[in-house]
């Protein structure tokens, strides 16, 4: 990171709050927004997505927050809020490693060691050579997901099942050697958070994360909602282990599984903008934010940080094409994004409920661009 970014990330717009205010004295277009507003009510108004949400903030201050559409298309559904809870996915990932690095700076973990370190059943073949810092990093050469991943959540198989089998599946190459997005490495991640703790990822995350910051709409599985009472991602599949099935919805799955709201997810990026700290609630230490949002693979030229996304990174960027390279956040398979602006200060979350496989993210990245451009000075 260099000291520019340093500075932007906590000089004096640090330890912000969110609050709504005036995007005019925010620096931030009206005209700009009300563009972003009618991309996403024309979306849900023609029927394109079911449902959406977006919070757009700068320097603490919320200049949209609105939500669009009902949370499904059953007759009589409620309408979405603008926190309305969705079921975020792979935004999911970044709140593991959060998890994971407080253990760092703790003493309890580091991340040049091997996992089979932390769990020696993670062991065979070039399994050794697999570091801590490869499962947050995208580098471990672990698979995405397990070969048998469809046969497994079929089943309806415990995560323990799939922590199981990965101890023993084929690595894809060497590792540190190549870039390769891998949400088994991320359940290592989490494995590891359990065993060091002895408690359950969703306990240690409410404890130390979600309470802390005072994200009270958050939760690792569906916490104690009902699935009717978030949105219902539009899946095209009627099997018995969907997004919006019971077991999927609860089983908590440290890549994938997180329940959450615009608003809360807001907090989570205002406090990395922060240096760690929202409302006085330090969180992460400076020395662990700098290292989760600087590059970890330059000399792989695969830009990402610690369980972030950054701004130039290639896979699963739903950030558009004029934020800075300082930007971090991510993206979710059932059509969510994140993102903060370290250099503008702008934080943008727009979850929806169509995935992104309908069109590879194309509405995302629009708004996205729409949101960056909304800066005037």
């Amino acid at each position: 990171m260099s000291s520019k970014l340093a500075v932007l990330l906590y000089a004096a717009p640090a330890f912000a709050q969110l609050q709504p205010g005036d995007a005019v004295s925010s620096g931030i277009s009206p005209a700009a927004l009300d563009r972003v507003h009618a991309l996403l009510e024309s979306e849900v108004g023609r029927g394109h997505m079911g449902a959406a949400s977006i919070l757009v903030a700068r320097r603490g201050t919320i200049v949209l927050h609105k939500g669009y559409g009902h949370l499904s298309r059953q007759p009589g559904a409620p309408a979405v809020e603008p926190d309305s809870v969705y079921i975020v996915a792979s935004i999911t990932k970044p709140v593991t490693a959060i998890a994971l690095m407080m253990l760092v700076e703790r003493g309890k973990v580091s991340l040049q060691d091997p996992v089979s370190t932390y769990l020696p059943e993670f062991s065979g073949a070039d399994r050794a050579n697999v570091k801590v810092h490869d499962l947050l990093a995208h580098t471990s050469g672990l698979p995405d997901m397990l070969p048998e991943n469809t046969e497994l959540r079929r089943e309806h198989a415990p995560l323990s099942e799939f922590v199981k089998r990965v101890y023993t599946t084929k690595l894809l190459f060497e590792p540190g050697t190549a870039f390769k997005y891998q949400s088994m490495g991320i359940l290592l991640a989490a494995e590891i958070v359990e065993r060091i703790t002895g408690m359950r990822l969703r306990d240690f995350e409410e404890k130390e994360i979600f309470g802390p910051l005072g994200m009270n709409r958050s939760s690792l599985g569906m916490g104690k909602r009902k699935i009717s009472e978030t949105v219902q991602v539009e899946d095209s599949e009627t099997t018995n282990y969907g997004p919006n099935t019971e077991y999927w919805r609860n089983i908590g799955a440290p890549w994938g599984g997180m329940n959450t709201c615009t608003g809360d997810l807001a907090i989570l990026l205002q406090t990395f903008l922060n240096g760690g700290v929202y409302r006085g609630k330090r969180i992460l230490s400076p020395a662990s934010v700098r290292a989760m949002l600087t590059d970890q693979n330059t000399r792989l030229h695969a830009p990402w940080g610690l369980g972030f996304a950054l701004g130039r990174s290639v896979s699963w960027n739903e950030f558009g094409e004029l934020v800075s390279p300082a930007t971090f956040g991510h993206a979710g398979a059932s059509g969510t994004v994140e993102w903060a602006d370290p250099e503008t200060g702008v934080i943008c979350v727009v979850l929806t409920n169509r995935p992104l496989s309908v069109d590879n993210g194309h509405f995302l990245r629009l708004v996205s661009n729409a949101v960056a451009g909304s800066v005037e000075k």
